[in-house]
């Protein structure tokens, strides 16, 4: 979560500075974005529909684990410490 706060926090300035300087920012505009998040939203409307005429149960543990990484990708500092070790061993 820190570092959500860091890159919001660091976008914010950014954003300061772009003002004072008097440029446009780059970034798409906000319907944009807005869009984007409801791609990723709908794409768990298939797996949970097919979950659902499976007979099997939506529960908040299954989105957790089968939804929330694709929505929001793998959050900072979740997992355990070896898992992390080896996501950074592969990286290299």
């Amino acid at each position: 979560m820190q570092a959500y706060l860091l890159a919001g926090g660091a976008g914010l300035l950014v954003g300061v500075l772009y003002s004072l300087l008097g440029v446009r920012s780059p970034a798409p505009p906000v319907i944009a974005l807005i869009g984007l998040l409801g791609i990723l939203a709908g794409e768990q409307i298939v797996p949970v529909a097919k979950r659902l005429l499976g007979g099997e149960a939506v529960t908040l543990s299954w989105l957790r684990s089968g939804c929330v990484p694709h929505v929001f990708g793998h959050l900072p500092g979740h997992g355990t410490p070896a898992s992390r070790g080896q996501e950074s061993a592969r990286d290299t």
